[in-house]
């Protein structure tokens, strides 16, 4: 076996960060910017689905490995690794709901499926899909693997519930936001009952964030008559890249388990 994938990892050198209300925030900002930074790779600079998913594979695979290199928390490179997976998630889900041509509710389909199989061969691999318990650098594949996956079906269902073609709801950017804001709110409550997993409350709320970043991200770039703010793609992204850039230098981030200083 692959002394890189079966090495063991310090539990106080945990790489990925803490789950606080910081967290979820630039969680939510960065899945914006994956959606308006792929539309803006596949869309405005033409470049379509395939290739600028090919793209983005590239880095998120450069990323992820990276990450599982590195020998300790760092900052910059877990929130670049996570930008990684809502561009290239913002395009897959467009290649399948589109090029593919299975529409909106197969996209769900198909995507939400490979997500259950991601966690389902994680649990059956590493007994958990907990984020606390990520001591192994096959752990951390199998965490970014269903991080791209829950990514990828987020903006599927952003685009399911929103859009009025191929199949989709028709609520329109601004009423999608509030209902996908609204489950984040009930599944935040749900994180205070103490009879539900606290790793489904992650999840579920890892996944909700993502169409709620992906309606954001349409308002923002989509026309006026459509219900958006007609922005520039490339200055949305550019503003949504900043705001997370001076986030990860300014507010202090520690490790899962690292104790409070």
């Amino acid at each position: 076996m692959d002394t890189t994938i079966s090495r063991t990892i310090e539990p106080s050198l945990s790489k990925v960060p803490q789950i606080t209300l910081g967290f979820w925030i630039v969680k939510i900002v960065a899945t914006t910017l994956g959606e308006t930074g792929g539309d803006w790779v596949t869309m405005s600079l033409k470049l379509g689905y395939l290739i600028g998913s090919a793209i983005f594979a590239v880095f998120f695979i450069a990323l992820v490995a990276g990450q599982i290199n590195a020998r300790r928390f760092q900052p910059a490179l877990f929130w670049a690794t996570i930008v990684a997976t809502t561009t290239l998630g913002t395009t897959l889900a467009d290649f399948f709901d589109r090029s593919v041509g299975v529409g909106y509710p197969g996209g769900v389909a198909i995507i939400l499926a490979l997500l259950l199989l991601s966690l389902l061969i994680w649990y059956r691999s590493e007994g958990t899909v907990s984020v606390q318990s990520i001591t192994t650098a096959r752990a951390e594949w199998f965490y970014w693997i269903t991080v791209l996956f829950s990514q990828t079906l987020g903006t599927a269902l952003g685009d399911w519930v929103a859009g009025e073609d191929r199949g989709g709801l028709g609520l329109g950017y601004g009423d999608g936001a509030m209902l996908f804001g609204a489950g984040l709110v009930i599944v935040g409550g749900l994180y205070f009952w103490p009879r539900v997993s606290r790793t489904l409350v992650f999840w579920a709320a890892f996944v909700l964030t993502r169409p709620l970043g992906a309606t954001l991200g349409d308002f923002f770039d989509k026309p006026v008559a459509d219900g958006g703010l007609e922005m520039s793609r490339l200055y949305a992204s550019l503003i949504l890249l900043a705001f997370i850039v001076v986030w990860v230098a300014v507010v202090p981030q520690r490790a899962a388990g690292e104790p409070a200083q």
